[in-house]
């Protein structure tokens, strides 16, 4: 069946990253494992190409957890919701059954498409990351934005230079796709596919800015509690 040959391809690019895992550099113990376990998804973007340290098997895996885990989950259920209170598709009800499915398409999506883009970046060494521009958000505003916007369409190879991201195009295209094949008919036409690509890129592109400016609305909030 067409759905087995996509969970085998998603696999196969699954399986690409675990040679890199197993080789990558495992912490001791103790607090070390506890710092690894909860490294910052919202990396500083190296100043120079010889600062870059190459994306291992062990950052892809944890890009691919973090991509299908609290984020995806928030934004599946923010879609599902959405898509139930407009009752798309309509052979959906709108019940909780009705979003159930509509979860359910939202977050497979997001796990097909990630898995192939770390997999398959992970052969020619293309890096997922969002690396974070920083800087203020009066003066650096227009830089940061552009750097959110051209983050969403580019990676950064072995060697630390910015590189169309080909994984990307690959995985987000063909992930949208291939859901055709399981999608009910009002949702399963080409035009159907390129609609869900466009929204994966501009989904991809949102993701970049909560990595971007989240730290600095954080940041503005501590910095406005009261010291008892």
């Amino acid at each position: 069946m067409l759905r087995d040959r996509v969970l085998g391809l998603v696999l196969s690019c699954l399986l690409a990253i675990i040679p890199q895992f197993a080789a990558a550099e495992t912490p001791a113990t103790g607090q070390e494992a506890n710092a690894d376990a909860a490294a910052p998804a919202v990396i500083p973007l190296p100043t120079s190409v010889r600062d870059y340290v190459p994306a291992t098997g062990k950052d892809r895996l944890q890009w691919y957890l973090r991509g299908t885990g609290t984020a995806a989950v928030s934004s599946s259920v923010f879609s599902a919701a959405w898509s139930t209170a407009w009752r798309s598709p309509h052979e959906y009800p709108e019940t909780w059954g009705g979003f159930g499915k509509r979860y359910g398409l939202a977050i497979s999506g997001l796990a097909i498409s990630n898995g192939m883009e770390a997999g398959l970046g992970g052969i020619w060494g293309e890096d997922p990351r969002y690396y974070r521009k920083g800087g203020t958000l009066r003066g650096d505003l227009k830089g940061r934005i552009g750097h959110v916007l051209l983050s969403s369409v580019t990676a950064t190879n072995a060697r630390g230079e910015r590189m169309p991201a080909y994984s990307r195009f690959i995985a987000i295209p063909s992930s949208n796709f291939m859901q055709n094949a399981w999608r009910v008919g009002s949702q399963s036409s080409a035009g159907d596919a390129l609609l869900r690509v466009l929204y994966g890129f501009l989904g991809r592109m949102g993701g970049n800015a909560v990595n971007e400016f989240l730290p600095d609305l954080r940041r503005g909030r501590a910095d406005r509690t009261p010291t008892p």
